[in-house]
């Protein structure tokens, strides 16, 4: 039914101006202004919709991964931007870093989450 249909993905924010700036500015990413929230213009022709809710509540899950050729590199480079990486233990145990270093393509990719302005969990990942 849906095969042929564009989409695209969509999640709250508290603040507009602030994600403007987050995404724009602190990621270098194409954002534009609509009246009901921001369009971001992602890689490949994607898109995703951030719009204001009032009583907006952080997601509890990544809701926007970003493929990198270097994870490290781009931790740096954002760490440099003031971005603050997760620390988890357990399952999901990341490094001084912040990284959750993968060396077994089976077990998924090595990845390190971090919060935009509204608190909603972002990820870079590196595939091997």
């Amino acid at each position: 039914m849906f095969k042929n249909t564009e989409a695209f993905s969509s999640f709250s924010i508290d603040d507009v101006a602030a994600a403007r700036e987050f995404y724009g500015e602190t990621l270098g990413l194409n954002v534009d202004k609509l009246s009901m929230g921001l369009t971001i213009k992602l890689s490949g022709g994607g898109e995703v919709f951030l719009y204001p809710k009032e009583d907006h509540k952080a997601a509890t899950f990544t809701v926007l991964n970003f493929k990198v050729a270097d994870l490290d590199k781009a931790v740096d480079e954002l760490s440099a931007k003031g971005i603050k990486f997760e620390q988890y233990d357990g399952d999901t145990a990341t490094d001084a870093k912040g990284i959750m270093r993968s060396e077994d393509p089976s077990q998924g990719p090595s990845i390190a989450w971090f919060k935009d302005p509204a608190g909603n969990f972002l990820s870079v990942l590196q595939e091997r």
